[in-house]
């Protein structure tokens, strides 16, 4: 996802991209049949990947609860800090929203997942059965828009997380953190701390995990080269490429029209106002780790008051990750076209909203696009083996998408000191400023 918590580090660069190379040397020496003496050693390559995966999909339920939880919390309760955070969220949620569209609409329109009419589910060596996947997609595709929004209130939680329902997960985990604001002390902040602590043992454990995924990228890698050779790289390209052409499409044409008719500003003054810090966000594909520089470049360079750049771009930092979203929408939709699936309208709405929610949901976690991406998965029923592919290029994305995540913040804390009534954001000509209600 490219944020990070103050105690986590972003997961290095150089091992990831050794165990890349590694994997792919390995696997086209080894080949499909490669074995020690009666042991084949494509097995044990898959048993590795498949640890790794399981591990990241054992963080799902409680990384979704503690964060959603303790970040709706902290929002507060006083009537200045609600309507502040009502605008902030409200473009956040917008300007996520077009981001997961703009993927959506690319990934239709080019087809990745797609080469000469036949899927690629050969060609990145994905193993589970493809009448199983499809009856698996199409046994949740049967449901109505109705029956899924329905399923967005369940009836049980706990049975909602144990079948990775997790729209209804993440609902719950809304309003529970919207009424922890509002008990009164000493039960908040016991309440509040508990959650607090489990979101810290969280952060640690997702620590933890991607510090493996330089072995895991090896064992995953090793054996799309040893079932397929370097065919697999070409549908992988094209789809890095519509990753890559979703995220400048949403950064300098979604963006810059909002910034232009909502705010009511220059927009292109604020990408030298916002260059160090995005130059940073690349480099480090952490928003959290950039957040001090963000500050800097919005109130020093830009011109927000720091009571705005203060409240919004760090709710940014830990909220709006709309480059993830983008990315987490392609990568589905990509790995339905492998597999060789055409998702029904209802479907392709789900992965929309899954999108959306679990963006905002995964605060300060790093690579958490990883974790969003196989709740997605398992929601319209399709299997978590194909996260292993996406990360041939994942650390390459999450510096561009995390780039894109500290711009769409930036721009919100422009659109927001805007409404509020502030002058004089990214000097220059002025306009007036926007008004809309309270």
């Amino acid at each position: 996802m490219g944020t990070a918590g103050t105690d986590s580090k972003p997961a290095p660069v150089v091992p990831i991209l050794i165990a890349m190379a590694a994997g792919a040397l390995t696997g086209w020496l080894l080949g499909p049949d490669a074995a020690v003496g009666s042991v084949k050693l494509l097995p044990l390559l898959d048993l590795l990947g498949a640890l790794f995966i399981n591990l990241l999909k054992m963080l799902i339920v409680p990384l979704i609860l503690s964060s959603v939880i303790t970040g709706v919390a902290q929002l507060g309760t006083g009537p200045d800090l609600g309507r502040l955070g009502g605008k902030t969220l409200g473009f956040y949620v917008i300007t996520t929203l077009i981001a997961v569209l703009i993927a959506l609409a690319l990934v239709n329109i080019v087809e990745p997942g797609v080469r000469d009419g036949q899927p690629v589910r050969a060609l990145l060596a994905l193993s589970a059965d493809a009448a199983q996947v499809t009856q698996g997609v199409m046994s949740r595709a049967d449901t109505s828009m109705l029956e899924t929004i329905r399923a967005v209130v369940p009836d049980n939680i706990v049975q909602a997380a144990a079948n990775t329902k997790m729209l209804g997960l993440v609902l719950f985990s809304i309003l529970f953190g919207f009424f922890l604001a509002r008990i009164p002390q000493p039960q908040q902040g016991q309440v509040l701390g508990f959650w607090q602590g489990i979101f810290l043992v969280m952060m640690r454990m997702t620590d933890f995990v991607m510090r493996l995924a330089p072995i895991g990228v090896f064992a995953l890698i090793g054996k799309v080269v040893a079932v397929s050779g370097f065919e697999g790289a070409g549908p992988l390209l094209l789809f890095a490429g519509c990753v890559v052409a979703g995220l400048a499409i949403y950064g300098f044409v979604a963006l810059p029209i909002l910034l232009a008719t909502v705010a009511r500003v220059n927009p292109w003054r604020l990408y030298p106002a916002m260059a160090p810090a995005l130059l940073t966000a690349f480099s480090t594909a952490s928003s959290s780790a950039t957040l001090p520089l963000s500050l800097e470049c919005l109130e020093e360079r830009a011109k927000v008051s720091p009571r705005i750049a203060g409240f919004v771009m760090p709710l940014g930092a830990s909220m709006n990750h709309a480059g993830s979203a983008l990315y987490e929408c392609a990568a589905a939709m990509f790995i339905a076209q492998a597999y060789g699936l055409h998702l029904p309208f209802g479907t392709q709405f789900t992965v929309v909203i899954l999108a959306l929610v679990t963006s905002m949901g995964m605060a300060g976690i790093p690579a958490a696009s990883l974790v969003g991406i196989a709740v997605i998965l398992a929601a319209v029923g399709l299997p978590a083996e194909a996260i292993g592919v996406l990360l041939v290029f994942d650390r390459l994305l999450d510096m561009c998408r995390t780039a894109i995540n500290v711009l769409a913040d930036a721009a919100c804390t422009v659109i927001v000191a805007r409404l509020e009534g502030e002058t004089g954001i990214l000097p220059g000509r002025e306009v007036e400023p926007a008004k809309l209600p309270a």
